[in-house]
């Protein structure tokens, strides 16, 4: 499930984002770049989350 709203939520923001930097380029709104973008974006997260360590940091006092 936690796949499902990551894609969803990303899929939504990258579309929104497309469609605000082509507004700002003057270039028409383009579903399949948006679409893209989110594939490659939500796989992104995944590898990055992944990489980050899931243990607490400890202590840092000197």
């Amino acid at each position: 499930m936690r796949l499902f709203w990551t894609f969803f939520w990303t899929f939504l923001l990258v579309q929104m984002a497309t469609y605000v930097m082509g507004s700002m380029q003057g270039i028409g709104y383009n579903f399949a770049t948006g679409a893209l973008l989110g594939v490659i974006v939500t796989i992104l997260v995944f590898v990055i989350a992944a990489l980050i360590p899931d243990e607490p940091a400890g202590d840092h006092h000197h």
